[in-house]
């Protein structure tokens, strides 16, 4: 199935992720609906600093995704649900877990529920490589146990399960993407990438950080965000579960001297306990098996292994160096 000419409802529109994939599609044509956080202010988020062509040519709808009916309204019409909406910090996770049950699980049953209602012919549920917990064995394939080892990781498990068991009781055409750790220009300072760059950007001479030891698969945003397309018009991967990564295992403290070194800084690094998951709760280490979704779609990285990190973590300070990029970031305190 081609994405060119159908309607498609992008979920969590106004976050990282999902401002990004939006503006790809708008890009090549596509008719988008952009499912924004309702607020008072009007903001469509992300979206909102969008060139005026993008904003111009979306329908955007500002509900909630914990409403069904609101849900159901956004995707009457649509062919096509990239369902990007979750909450994803997993500090915050430790303290409320109860609203990531209400937004992660019971959102996309609201998503799923509505699609089979509506006769939705494809979507595209975003996972986490979270779910996997710390790795068993490398690199990680889609059949790696699942172990929640947060609030936040054991919500996804919950949601993943919950559109799996919609195709398998329903027929409900349902791809679940499980992405590495998306990294890019406008993610949150919660993520360890902008937390260095932002720091550093605004002067600072240390930068405070948790554990420095645990590695991950850095995956930048443009690669993440073709990763849905991909999936979205293939029809082999309906039914399945595939992860996306770059391939390429580094530690945190490894990614933050490569920072430091691109923005050519005497920097030294200093741990904050308050940065730290509790123990048992660390994923101490995720890199990703993509080969299946190398086999299905075709798709790789372009911003792949060490040389392809290096490139994304450039375009990443580039853009936080921007003033009015940085602006919006609180540098000065932690941010859950």
């Amino acid at each position: 199935m081609k994405l060119d000419g159908k309607r498609i409802l992008v979920t969590g529109a106004d976050g990282f992720i999902g401002s990004h994939l939006t503006e790809r599609l708008v890009a090549r044509g596509c008719e988008v609906r952009a499912f924004v956080q309702y607020n008072s202010l009007g903001s469509w988020g992300w979206l909102d600093e969008s060139p005026a062509e993008v904003r111009k040519a979306l329908d955007v709808f500002a509900g909630d995704i914990r409403d069904p009916h609101g849900v159901r309204t956004a995707m009457t019409g649509c062919d096509v649900v990239l369902h990007l909406a979750a909450l994803i910090a997993i500090p915050y996770s430790y303290h409320s877990p109860q609203t990531y049950v209400e937004t992660n699980v019971l959102g996309t049953l609201n998503v799923v529920q509505a699609a089979r209602d509506l006769g939705v012919a494809r979507v595209v549920h975003t996972s986490t490589s979270e779910v996997y917990g710390t790795a068993r064995f490398v690199p990680i394939t889609e059949d790696h146990p699942l172990q929640g080892q947060s609030p936040y990781s054991a919500s996804k498990i919950g949601a993943d399960q919950i559109a799996l068991s919609f195709h398998a009781a329903f027929g409900t055409p349902v791809t679940v993407l499980r992405p590495f750790n998306t990294y890019g220009p406008r993610q949150s300072a919660r993520a360890v990438i902008p937390t260095v760059i932002s720091q550093i950007a605004a002067g600072a001479r240390e930068i405070r950080l948790g554990a420095l030891h645990p590695t991950r698969d850095f995956t930048f945003v443009t690669d993440t965000a073709r990763a849905f397309e991909a999936l979205a018009e293939c029809d082999a991967a309906v039914g399945q579960v595939v992860n996306a990564g770059s391939g390429f295992e580094v530690s945190i403290g490894d990614t933050a001297r490569t920072i430091i070194e691109l923005m050519g800084r005497e920097v030294a690094i200093v741990a904050d306990e308050q940065r730290l998951r509790p123990q048992a709760s660390e994923v101490e280490r995720l890199w990703a098996d993509s080969e299946r979704m190398r086999r299905l779609t075709g798709w790789t990285p372009e911003y792949g292994g060490g040389e392809g990190f290096r490139r994304g973590l450039q375009a990443t300070v580039d853009w936080f160096c921007d003033p009015a990029n940085l602006a919006r970031y609180k540098t000065d305190r932690y941010v859950l």
